[in-house]
């Protein structure tokens, strides 16, 4: 059997593998009109996953929604005049009309109850049935509005220069959609007046439906930046096309897989397009090797065969740790991300199986004459490039104490900037500081109590023990606490009703703002409550048996630590406060908490536990600890780089952080892998020739060293039109690259060689090593040899 069978058959009969790899890649394309979208962070957790179970129970006891919409209108001379409050009336009207809003809960002026006394008793009616339309209207709907606890940073600021709409969604609806009604809706209204519309559903479709716009616009740009750079490397138009055919057909064969196996696009899915084609930027090592060995013998077929006999090695192996450090995600217990694992292991071993096959067989179908032309003008290059690349490693070469202590500073300083790197997922920040989504939520946040939305439910002992005066009171004195954290904007409750009757029934004095101190007037209070007004007003904040009572909060960020302090402020009141209630967290806040931790702390246990297998691999592949030892290096020294990077700046470590450390690990150990495979077939190969290993290292650098600064640079290059994306995960994503790509090759070609040399004692135990220190003439020698 012949050693390379696949290559073989390629290039014997290159036009069949091409129409067969076209005819796959096709099938797998149909694919495509099926694809769905899921930007739902309740979906990253199984339905029968414990946060999910219970923020459904809540949900149905209380009558909540999962999603809402929270619209708001500023005016600087206050929102409280017959214009502007004619526009929220009409605004409301139409809001009510649109498909898939619960237009019987909507929170509004219009919609809101009123609680007042007449000579009969207790009166609830609607706070604006009608738009004022005199002064003396006008004046009386502010002296219901201002000072009412009940409206105050919530439907009202209290500087009275915003007003606030909260419109839930029925199950299944598009928040985007919704929210692009409701901004048709306004942007027909004239005047002064400005308009916001923000929440958690706004959020997360704009985010899905932006997500959708950048994975057709800046994968195609992206693709064409790197399509330019592999031709001004190679100068060969139908050697670009044939890398960027790899590529494709990878991409497009692995997300026809996910789509046709059912799996909705999901934030980290959506990334392995950009994953897909990074890893396919290590072709660009055969491509490489091709140009040398054809340069030499001139013969095609001969020169693809002695390619893959040079590269082959390292190409499988990068691919298999690759795939490996991905498979571990499959064992995970998080959804999509042993999805996303599995797309990117797929994928990786698609691209090695097509450097064997469509490769080669491209390269046959290539024009000789285009190809000895793009060898002739590489070699015009060659002299240039040999002379750096060997100047770069000849760094190490020459200084590998040096190189090597300052590399073990850096790493002592990475450890203190990982130490302060904070986990939290944020999707508002996702979005651009100057984004109309991230604008509307900061502007709501700053004048009302908040567009982050989580509830503390407490739960007695026994029915009825909500009703009773020293759990009013608790309650009572818990919400005050929690409203005095700098997180919590507003709290609400069965509480604020029984003392805004309180007061009403007592001739609106405000002294009789309390909590009765009899359990048979706080009944009396809640019957008469629940007898006038909407069914909603009472479900949403109490059960039925008056044994669960539910504490709203509305939090001024959507960051996980805000209701992480919530959590615990409710824990040290209750220590310092013990009574027979017991609370429990529940909401889209404290879902984001849960999923959060969950999660990213799932991608970090997978991630160190591909960091394991990464190494067994490298171990195998070199068939020495020693070896794989040295080769790890690079590996982690980009990684804690990364990582100090991310905890000096702030930069919270968040989704597309945690996806990014897994691109890391790929590309730094991909790097390392063909460095060294290279350098100990050189080494077999010289070894009766008198070189020395430093004029092995610096041959490695020239040669090798070449197509692993072209694959850095490459990357960096394609990828950094994400930078100019409307979402930050994407921008994130773009600067990351650019410096992991630059870390890694650096490191391989600098701080590799160095930590060779000085090791080499350790790494060759069986070999007596010659003079290990190149002089300027070896540097010479070997840069116009390579």
């Amino acid at each position: 059997m012949r050693k390379h069978t696949l290559v073989e058959f390629a290039t014997h009969h290159p036009r069949w593998v091409a129409a067969i790899t076209l005819i796959i890649t096709a099938l797998f394309c149909t694919q495509f009109p099926r694809i769905t979208l899921d930007t739902n962070p309740k979906n990253m957790l199984p339905p029968e996953s414990a946060v999910r179970v219970w923020n459904d129970e809540i949900e149905q006891t209380f009558r909540l929604y999962e999603d809402t919409i929270v619209v708001a209108v500023h005016n600087d001379a206050g929102v409280l005049n017959l214009k502007t409050l004619g526009k929220i009336h009409q605004v409301t009207e139409q809001i009510l009309a649109i498909e898939g809003v619960a237009a019987r809960d909507l929170v509004s002026f219009n919609t809101i109850d009123h609680i007042s006394a007449d000579s009969e008793g207790l009166d609830v009616a609607p706070l604006m049935a009608e738009a004022p339309t005199t002064t003396a209207a006008l004046e009386t709907l502010r002296a219901k509005l201002i000072g009412n606890p009940l409206f105050t940073d919530r439907i009202i600021s209290e500087d009275e220069t915003m007003a606030a709409l909260y419109v839930p969604l029925e199950e299944g609806a598009n928040g985007k959609q919704v929210a692009d009604n409701i901004r048709a809706i306004i942007a027909a209204q004239e005047g002064s007046d400005d308009f916001y519309v923000a929440g958690d559903p706004v959020v997360r479709d704009t985010f899905g439906a932006d997500m959708f716009t950048m994975m057709g616009l800046f994968a195609p740009i992206a693709g064409m930046i790197m399509f330019i750079a592999i031709l001004w490397m190679f100068s060969s138009l139908p050697l670009a096309m044939s890398m960027m055919a790899v590529a494709m057909v990878s991409i497009l064969c692995s997300m026809g897989l996910l789509i046709g196996l059912g799996f909705p696009v999901h934030i980290m899915s959506s990334m392995a397009p950009v994953f897909l084609m990074a890893i396919a930027t290590d072709s660009i090592h055969i491509f490489n090797e091709f140009y040398h060995r054809y340069r030499i013998g001139g013969n095609k077929q001969q020169a693809i065969h002695e390619t893959l006999d040079a590269v082959s090695r390292p190409v499988r192996y990068t691919a298999f740790a690759t795939a490996a450090g991905f498979a571990v995600l499959l064992f995970m217990e998080i959804i999509p991300v042993q999805v996303f694992g599995g797309v990117i292991v797929f994928g990786t071993l698609l691209l090695r199986l097509l450097s064997f096959t469509l490769i080669p067989a491209l390269l046959m179908m290539m024009d000789e004459k285009k190809i000895l032309a793009a060898v002739a003008r590489e070699n015009s290059k060659e002299q240039a490039s040999t002379h750096w690349l060997t100047r770069l490693a000849g760094t190490g070469v020459n200084h590998p104490k040096k190189i090597i202590a300052i590399g073990a500073v850096l790493m002592g300083v990475s450890v203190i900037g990982i130490t302060q790197i904070n986990i939290n997922n944020n999707l508002v920040e996702w979005f651009t500081k100057s984004s109309e989504v991230r604008i509307a939520d900061e502007k709501i946040n700053q004048s009302l109590g908040g567009t982050a939305s989580g509830y503390i439910v407490a739960i007695a002992p026994q029915a009825e023990g909500i009703k009773t005066p020293e759990a009013m009171q608790y309650l009572d004195g818990l919400q005050r606490h929690l409203e005095s954290l700098p997180e919590v904007g507003k709290t609400f409750s069965i509480v604020d009703y029984v003392k805004r009757i309180n007061r009403v029934l007592h001739e609106d004095d405000a002294d009789f703002y309390v909590i009765p101190t009899d359990a048979d007037t706080i009944a009396q209070y809640l019957f008469l409550f629940g007898m006038s007004a909407k069914q909603s007003d009472l479900d949403n904040v109490v059960d039925y048996p008056f044994q669960q009572a539910n504490i709203w909060l509305q939090l001024k960020t959507w960051d996980a630590e805000a209701m992480r302090t919530v959590i615990r402020a409710v824990e040290d009141y209750q220590l310092q406060n013990p009574i027979e209630l017991e609370f429990k967290p529940a909401g889209t806040a404290y879902f984001n908490v849960v999923w959060n931790d969950e999660v990213l702390w799932d991608m970090l246990k997978g991630f160190i536990l591909a960091l394991l297998v990464v190494f067994i691999l490298l171990a195998f592949n070199f068939r020495s600890i020693r070896w794989a030892l040295i080769g790890y290096i690079p590996l982690l020294f980009t990684i804690m780089m990364i990582y100090a990077v991310i905890g000096f700046t702030g930069k919270d470590f968040d989704m597309p952080i945690s996806v990014l450390s897994c691109l890391s690990l790929g590309m730094a150990v991909d790097f390392s892998i063909h460095f060294i495979s290279r350098l100990r077939q050189r080494m077999d190969e010289t070894a009766t020739t008198g070189e020395t290993l430093a004029d092995n290292l610096l041959w490695t650098a020239a040669r090798p060293g070449k197509g692993i600064m072209r694959n850095a640079i490459l990357f960096a290059a394609a990828f950094s039109v994400m930078m100019f994306a409307p979402l930050t995960p994407y921008i994130t994503v773009g600067a990351f690259i650019l410096s992991m790509m630059l870390v890694s090759a650096l490191t391989t070609l600098i701080y590799l060689p160095a930590l060779i040399l000085l090791f080499q004692r350790w790494l060759f135990v069986k070999k007596a090593l010659s003079d290990t220190r190149s002089s300027a003439s070896a540097v010479t020698s070997i840069g116009e040899g390579a």
